[in-house]
């Protein structure tokens, strides 16, 4: 079918450039051949949406293969070098922050102290120094920026990119991030101040970089980050969920009915944070006479083989298990991934040994427990693919070809 009938509409609806590009990086239809069949556009129409894309830089024509006489098979494919994105990803303590490319590669890459605690206005500030000098060592224009995506450790109001109450982010509550990155960006930069800025929640991003990356088949996908805090981020059928405000996933703040002196970051008692976090940990050490400052000094502990490191992780996660064998048999995933500072043998072992004595066996029967495949750059990767993803959806690709929001 063409799209010049009265039934030609519904197609051009759906398969529009934006459509095309869709399908072009899903793998879906890679040829103008292809296009044509799963679209039902006709061939001119193709070629034409097509110039489109070409005439932007965002896909590029090669060779499928060696060529075997005659004129080689050509397939199409999304140029991932056509622009790049910032991403950055905000601890308690640290931070990080890259250049990417638009497959999620990155070109270059700053690791640096950072207290959160000390309000966006200073952190976003150094944020765009890290961006810039990062620019500035790959001899890339801001003019080649495409988006720029930030992971902070509290849960988001995606539609607004503001954390909402955030437990460990003093200052931060309804802030407008978006907005004073966008004016970091422009007076640091020398950026455009329209390009977009997407902030989600660590977990979340963490998630969705590792379920993208390296369980693309996985269709329901939980991954748990115990660093500071403990967040899930949850993907299913390759979407996160947020739930209705961004508190999906906030499983740090469940209360343990034996632990309830224990006082929370967030004011409350009794909260799972509150006794097998980083932080809970670091606590636990110190008053046992091993001073310790944060999750990563746990981590540190951890890696040489401390004692009372490994004892308590292991135990942290046993209490962490308790909880997500409840989390686990409502989501029922494919793949259940440890992630954070914790996420080593003594952890996990913990986490196994509740979580599969407190389920049933179907719920974990095809249950893969694994921890991070991606480690510290996961968040950054997952920032990246998030603006990516906004970025050349069909609708906001659209419109960008149409000159209405910036290209």
């Amino acid at each position: 079918m063409g799209d010049d009938g009265n039934a030609g509409a519904m197609w051009v609806s759906q398969a529009s450039a934006g459509h095309l590009l869709q399908l072009i990086r899903s793998g879906q239809a890679t040829t103008r051949g292809e296009l044509q069949r799963v679209t039902g556009l006709a061939r001119s129409t193709v070629s034409s949406r097509l110039d489109q894309l070409f005439g932007a830089g965002w896909i590029r024509e090669a060779a499928a293969g060696p060529s075997t006489g005659g004129r080689p098979a050509m397939h199409l494919e999304f140029d991932a070098q056509h622009g790049v994105v910032l991403a950055a990803v905000l601890e308690t303590r640290h931070g990080r922050a890259a250049v990417l490319d638009l497959a999620g590669g990155i070109l270059a890459e700053h690791v640096g102290d950072l207290l959160i605690d000390v309000g966006p206005e200073k952190v976003l500030g150094q944020v765009g120094d890290w961006f810039a000098a990062l620019l500035e060592e790959l001899g890339v224009d801001a003019g080649a920026v495409c988006g720029i995506g930030l992971s902070v450790p509290g849960p988001v109001e995606a539609s607004t990119g503001t954390v909402v109450q955030p437990p460990i982010m003093p200052g931060w509550d309804g802030y407008p991030i978006p907005d004073r990155m966008r004016q970091v960006f422009r007076d640091q930069l020398g950026g455009d101040p329209a390009v977009p800025v997407l902030v989600d929640n660590d977990a979340n991003l963490m998630a969705f970089a590792e379920q993208r990356l390296g369980y693309p088949d996985c269709s329901a996908f939980l991954l748990v980050k115990v660093s500071t805090g403990i967040g899930a981020g949850i993907v299913v059928d390759g979407r996160i969920f947020r739930g209705i405000d961004g508190g999906a996933g906030d499983i740090g703040h469940i209360r343990l009915h034996d632990a309830a002196e224990a006082l929370c970051m967030c004011g409350s008692y009794g909260c799972l944070a509150a006794v097998a976090s980083g932080r809970a940990l670091a606590r636990q050490l110190t008053d046992m006479g091993i001073p310790t400052a944060s999750g990563s000094g746990v981590r540190e502990l951890l890696s040489v083989g401390q004692p009372d490191a490994l004892r308590l992780a292991r135990s942290a996660g046993r209490r962490v298990g308790n909880v997500l064998a409840t989390v686990v048999t409502l989501v029922n995933p494919g793949v259940l991934m440890i992630a954070g500072d914790l996420a080593g043998a003594p952890f996990v072992t913990g986490v196994r040994e509740l979580l599969y004595q407190l389920t049933m066996p179907r719920t974990t029967t095809h249950l893969e427990v694994v921890t991070s495949r991606l480690g510290d750059r996961a968040g950054l990767t997952g920032a990246a693919l998030h603006v990516v993803e906004h970025l050349y959806a069909p609708a906001q690709a659209d419109l960008r070809l149409a000159g209405r929001i910036a290209a």
